[in-house]
């Protein structure tokens, strides 16, 4: 679907989803006003190079400019709920979301990928192998750059490749993938959307506007409840892990014992000695052969499975995903500072071997930290807190495994690493946002690599 042109837009916020957005629009010749509430000198940078474009923008404001505006476009770190998108909806301008934008402007076809955790492996690993398939693809989204960046360089592409938040699927409209993907839904971001539920019906969204001949793909346990959050009649594809030896699991495709399986009988994927060699990494492969099998790669190149098997076999982990830093006097060294939720700390402690040195905690996003607890007695030997989380972890997790105040993140890694020993595993699993204190998560990644670093020169 191709969105109209507009002779006038407001373009609220100005990170890269914005001035991408912005761009865009300015190309097709439409009158664009930017605002943002902040006014740092990457955001004046960002300003002069768009009014040197003709573009207006607005720095340092909350309350949206006065203007006959046709559409209003919103970039994900502005909720739907905020005063802004409130004032601009109630004067009657359309809001949608940089998404949706971008998307209209495509001339491929899309594949689609959402989820609590793990997306943006899976993005990776989808976009690799259908290169491997020797189709053009290209990533964007929350992951990679802003669509509307890649459709504005016209390449030509066969797929293209989204990682796709909820925040992004807030303000959809018309939005609909030729493939879309749910990885997994688990508790996050409840401190924007207030709720599991609202959580839930967001992540729903990325199917809502699908038709019969459009294919979506999730875990065979949580397809239920997506399928009537959806209410689309689009084509399911199952995944799932296999849930005992002898069981013939309800999955199209599952992964058990090293490979992913098809139920329908087609090719067995290899994965031995591959990253996603495991229950909980597997499951991700089996979504990307789900996906495959819809994106009809088997009828690119005759066997999914050569091509999906030699995209994992040259994978390359993701940057601050339980990234291996190394190890020193026997003592190993792992930054997942990506994990920013429970869920995606409870798989890094199922992931690590152990004794594991966890050091937890950020910004909490307003999830129950108590399911942890059984995992943390049977994997921890320690457990150091930061940031504004720190007490509330501790609190929950009291009596489950020692839990000491680190304060700052360089803190808890000297304590940490004082007190290893041979065979233990010093983890950065935060299970939180990193906004108390860093910029970013990584920016927490890193800081956590120097802090070992400096650490290690001190002993």
């Amino acid at each position: 679907m191709f969105m109209r042109p507009y002779q006038t837009a407001l373009v609220l916020g100005l990170a890269s989803s914005g001035e991408a957005a912005a761009r865009l629009l300015l190309a097709e010749g439409t009158q664009v006003v930017v605002m943002d509430r902040g006014d740092s000198e990457i955001l004046c940078r960002r300003a002069a190079a768009l009014q040197a474009l003709g573009a207006e923008v607005c720095l340092g404001v909350t309350v949206p400019p006065p203007g006959d505006f046709e559409i209003a476009i919103v970039s994900p770190g502005i909720p739907a709920s905020s005063d802004t998108v409130k004032s601009v909806m109630a004067r009657g301008i359309p809001v949608v979301s940089e998404l949706e934008l971008g998307w209209s402007r495509s001339a491929c076809r899309v594949l689609a990928i959402s989820g609590s955790n793990g997306k943006s492996t899976l993005v990776k690993l989808c976009a690799e192998a259908l290169a491997q398939a020797g189709l053009l693809a290209a990533i964007a989204g929350n992951y990679g750059p802003p669509i509307s960046a890649v459709v504005s360089e016209r390449r030509p592409l066969d797929w293209l490749v989204l990682e796709v938040s909820s925040f992004q699927l807030e303000t959809v409209q018309a939005f609909r993938p030729d493939v879309g993907v749910l990885l997994n839904v688990t508790p996050n971001h409840l401190d924007r959307h207030g709720d599991f539920q609202t959580y839930r019906q967001m992540k729903s969204r990325l199917f809502a506007r699908m038709t019969p001949a459009d294919t979506g793909v999730t875990d065979r346990n949580i397809l239920p409840e997506i399928q009537a959050l959806a209410g689309s009649p689009n084509r399911w594809i199952t995944t799932g892990v296999h849930p005992a030896a002898g069981v013939h699991p309800a999955a199209e495709f599952f992964y058990q014992s090293g490979a992913i399986h098809n139920s329908l009988g087609r090719e067995r994927i290899e994965l031995r000695g591959t990253l996603f060699d495991n229950e909980i990494m597997g499951l991700t492969a089996a979504a990307a052969a789900a996906a495959l099998s819809a994106c009809d790669v088997e009828g690119r190149c005759r066997r999914l499975g050569r091509c999906l098997a030699a995209a994992a076999c040259a994978f390359q982990s993701l940057p601050h995903r339980l990234q291996n830093v190394g190890a020193v006097r026997g003592i190993r060294f792992v930054n997942d500072s990506k994990a920013t939720n429970l869920a995606a700390m409870m798989a890094a402690l199922t992931m690590t071997r152990g004794p594991i040195r966890l050091i937890a905690g950020g910004l909490p996003k307003c999830e129950s930290y108590g399911p942890a607890r059984e995992l943390l007695a049977e994997k921890v030997a320690t457990v150091y807190l930061i940031g504004q989380a720190a007490e509330a972890m501790a609190t929950a997790w009291r009596g489950a495994a020692p839990c000491v105040l680190g304060g700052t993140l360089e803190q808890a890694v000297a304590q940490a690493w004082r007190e290893a020993r041979p065979g233990d595993t010093i983890l950065l699993s935060p299970a939180c946002a990193s906004f108390d204190q860093f910029r970013s998560f990584e920016e927490r990644g890193e800081c956590f690599i120097s802090a070992l670093v400096a650490a290690e020169k001190k002993t």
